[in-house]
Protein backbone atom coordinates (compact mmCIF):
# COMPACT_ATOMS: atom_id res chain seq x y z
CA UNK A 1 0.00 0.00 0.00
CA UNK A 2 1.46 3.66 -0.90
CA UNK A 3 0.34 5.61 2.09
CA UNK A 4 2.20 8.85 3.42
CA UNK A 5 4.72 6.72 5.05
CA UNK A 6 5.73 5.38 1.42
CA UNK A 7 5.68 8.78 -0.04
CA UNK A 8 8.14 9.97 2.75
CA UNK A 9 10.46 7.29 2.09
CA UNK A 10 10.01 7.42 -1.74
CA UNK A 11 11.32 11.30 -1.71
CA UNK A 12 14.33 10.28 1.19
CA UNK A 13 15.15 7.95 -1.78
CA UNK A 14 14.80 10.18 -4.40
CA UNK A 15 16.93 12.56 -2.67
CA UNK A 16 19.77 9.98 -1.63
CA UNK A 17 20.47 9.25 -4.93
CA UNK A 18 20.12 12.68 -6.02
CA UNK A 19 22.72 13.55 -3.41
CA UNK A 20 25.02 10.76 -3.98
CA UNK A 21 25.26 11.73 -8.06
CA UNK A 22 25.92 15.37 -6.99
CA UNK A 23 28.82 14.09 -4.56
CA UNK A 24 30.03 12.17 -6.90
CA UNK A 25 30.10 15.26 -9.17
CA UNK A 26 31.67 17.33 -7.09
CA UNK A 27 34.51 14.37 -6.27
CA UNK A 28 35.27 14.21 -10.20
CA UNK A 29 35.45 18.05 -10.27
CA UNK A 30 37.09 19.12 -7.28
CA UNK A 31 34.84 21.40 -6.72
CA UNK A 32 33.02 21.46 -3.15
CA UNK A 33 31.26 25.00 -3.78
CA UNK A 34 28.33 23.30 -3.19
CA UNK A 35 28.68 20.68 -0.28
CA UNK A 36 26.53 22.91 1.78
CA UNK A 37 23.43 22.17 -0.20
CA UNK A 38 24.79 18.89 -0.85
CA UNK A 39 24.93 17.89 2.94
CA UNK A 40 21.20 19.44 3.35
CA UNK A 41 19.90 17.11 0.37
CA UNK A 42 21.25 14.20 1.76
CA UNK A 43 20.35 15.03 5.81
CA UNK A 44 17.36 16.70 5.69
CA UNK A 45 16.41 14.84 2.05
CA UNK A 46 17.53 11.33 3.09
CA UNK A 47 17.71 10.67 6.82
CA UNK A 48 14.69 13.47 7.58
CA UNK A 49 12.44 12.18 5.58
CA UNK A 50 13.25 8.27 5.75
CA UNK A 51 12.44 8.65 9.14
CA UNK A 52 8.99 10.52 8.96
CA UNK A 53 8.51 7.64 6.33
CA UNK A 54 9.09 5.42 9.31
CA UNK A 55 7.25 6.63 11.57
CA UNK A 56 4.07 7.12 9.76
CA UNK A 57 4.04 3.39 8.61
CA UNK A 58 4.60 2.70 12.14
CA UNK A 59 1.75 4.99 13.50
CA UNK A 60 -0.99 4.27 11.24
CA UNK A 61 -3.61 6.61 13.53
CA UNK A 62 -1.02 9.25 12.81
CA UNK A 63 -0.63 8.36 8.87
CA UNK A 64 -4.81 8.42 8.41
CA UNK A 65 -4.85 12.26 9.81
CA UNK A 66 -4.90 15.12 6.93
CA UNK A 67 -2.19 16.64 9.19
CA UNK A 68 0.18 13.85 8.15
CA UNK A 69 -0.38 15.11 4.00
CA UNK A 70 0.40 18.70 5.36
CA UNK A 71 3.25 17.56 7.08
CA UNK A 72 4.94 15.87 3.68
CA UNK A 73 3.66 18.89 2.05
CA UNK A 74 5.42 21.11 3.95
CA UNK A 75 8.65 18.93 4.15
CA UNK A 76 8.97 18.57 0.59
CA UNK A 77 8.34 22.31 -0.38
CA UNK A 78 10.85 22.97 2.36
CA UNK A 79 13.23 20.39 0.42
CA UNK A 80 12.76 21.98 -2.64
CA UNK A 81 12.97 25.57 -1.93
CA UNK A 82 15.52 25.26 0.26
CA UNK A 83 18.65 23.19 -1.15
CA UNK A 84 18.47 25.09 -4.40
CA UNK A 85 17.96 28.27 -2.02
CA UNK A 86 21.60 27.48 -0.37
CA UNK A 87 23.05 26.50 -3.64
CA UNK A 88 22.21 30.14 -4.59
CA UNK A 89 22.89 31.99 -1.46
CA UNK A 90 26.52 30.06 -1.59
CA UNK A 91 27.12 32.04 -4.88
CA UNK A 92 26.35 35.36 -3.72
CA UNK A 93 22.75 34.97 -5.39
CA UNK A 94 20.70 36.48 -1.94
CA UNK A 95 19.33 34.42 0.53
CA UNK A 96 15.64 34.76 0.28
CA UNK A 97 14.67 31.33 -0.97
CA UNK A 98 16.83 29.48 1.77
CA UNK A 99 15.18 31.43 4.01
CA UNK A 100 11.49 30.36 2.68
CA UNK A 101 12.73 26.80 2.72
CA UNK A 102 14.37 27.08 6.15
CA UNK A 103 10.94 27.98 7.71
CA UNK A 104 9.01 25.66 5.70
CA UNK A 105 11.29 22.67 6.56
CA UNK A 106 11.35 24.15 10.33
CA UNK A 107 7.43 24.08 9.92
CA UNK A 108 7.21 20.49 8.59
CA UNK A 109 9.19 20.10 11.82
CA UNK A 110 6.87 21.75 14.10
CA UNK A 111 3.52 19.59 12.80
CA UNK A 112 5.57 16.32 13.16
CA UNK A 113 6.26 17.60 16.82
CA UNK A 114 2.42 17.85 17.73
CA UNK A 115 1.73 14.68 15.60
CA UNK A 116 4.17 12.74 17.68
CA UNK A 117 2.85 14.38 21.39
CA UNK A 118 -0.62 13.56 19.94
CA UNK A 119 -0.06 10.19 18.25
CA UNK A 120 2.32 8.48 20.34
CA UNK A 121 4.62 5.77 18.32
CA UNK A 122 3.24 2.41 17.26
CA UNK A 123 -0.27 0.86 17.48
CA UNK A 124 -2.30 1.50 19.92
CA UNK A 125 -4.18 -1.22 21.02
Amino acid sequence: MRGIGFYFFAAGVISVTLGMLWGIQMAISGDHTLHGAHAHLNLVGWVTMGLFGIYYTLTPAAAATRLAKLHLALAVAGLVVMVPGIAIAVQNGGDQMVAAGSLLTAASMLVFLYTVFKNGLGRTA
